[in-house]
């Protein structure tokens, strides 16, 4: 991998992580259309550590809060009915789906499920998914002539039951194509939290699977399956970016839908099947020995 490619896929990788349009898709899709190499799930994982950095940093008033209060629920009974505790306790158990699934589907997360055919899917059908999801909550929030505005609910309301459901969500996005973030977010507004509550906890969800996902993949790179240099560069890219796109989404959510990536998300994944469809593209462009 060149410096430039690196600079190219870390930019894509912050731009990217953070919206609900899929990261890893989009890295897969860069390399396809500029003819490179897939950089592979090992260099996805490692340099989701700078983004995920960006989020340590952006939220840790929320997070020393929440890891202060588990820990001292760890020995104090009565910390255990702490909001914070609890939400540390959930964002553990919410980790263990993808922690087991990523572990179990290693093999087909590195080569089947990076078929493009399968990405073109996954864009428009988590696409939908996720503006049906954003009209309800629309909806709810709008109130009409004959419907009272609902209010929606925010993270003191999370249960041990949305904790397990938006880690199935999480876990979801072990397929190129779901993308994280909508994924989770879009099973948030399909339980009835506002979007601001989906989209914070889908970040600090995420932190210890991505943070645990890199370093299990730091192994090929020390094995010399990954180039250090080009990597490193590209996930120190990825962490500035990122934390400007974290920034800028979590303020157009307070007012703005979701629809403009629903919108997105649809339409890359219809031009995908026609590129594919045409020959254009192989579904497997890319790939080492296409």
């Amino acid at each position: 991998m060149s410096w430039f490619e690196s600079f190219i896929l870390g930019l894509v990788q912050g731009l990217t992580e953070f919206l609900p349009i899929s990261s890893s898709a989009h890295l897969r899709l860069t390399a396809a259309f500029a003819g490179w190499h897939d950089p592979g799930a090992a260099f996805t994982a490692i340099t989701q550590i700078g983004t995920e950095t960006a989020v340590l940093i952006y939220f840790r008033k929320d997070i020393g809060r929440i890891l202060s209060a588990w820990t001292r629920s760890l020995t104090d009974k009565a910390m255990r009915q702490d909001h914070d505790a609890q939400v540390g306790w959930l964002v553990i158990v919410g980790s263990i789906p993808i922690g087991v699934l990523g572990v179990t589907l290693k093999d087909q997360i590195e080569g089947p499920f990076r078929d493009l055919r399968l990405i073109a899917t996954t864009l428009i059908v988590m696409g939908i998914v996720l503006g049906v999801a954003d009209r309800l909550a629309a909806r709810d929030e709008a109130g009409g002539r004959h419907r009272a505005v609902r209010e929606r609910k925010t993270l003191r309301d999370l249960s041990v039951r949305d904790g397990l459901v938006y880690g199935m969500c999480q876990a979801m996005a072990l397929i190129p194509g779901v993308s994280r973030s909508g994924a989770t977010i879009s099973g948030g507004l399909l339980m009835g939290y506002t979007r601001e509550s989906a989209a914070r906890y889908s970040f600090l969800l995420a932190i210890p699977a991505v943070l645990a996902s890199g370093v299990y993949e730091l192994k090929d790179a020390t094995e010399g399956h990954v180039s250090w240099g080009p990597t490193i560069f590209a996930t120190v890219v990825a962490f500035g970016v990122g934390y400007a796109v974290i920034a800028w989404f979590m303020k157009f959510i307070t007012t703005k839908s979701f629809m403009p990536f629903v919108i997105y998300r649809i339409v890359l994944g219809l031009a995908l099947y026609v590129l594919v469809g045409t020959d254009v593209l192989s579904p497997h462009a890319g790939e080492s020995g296409d």
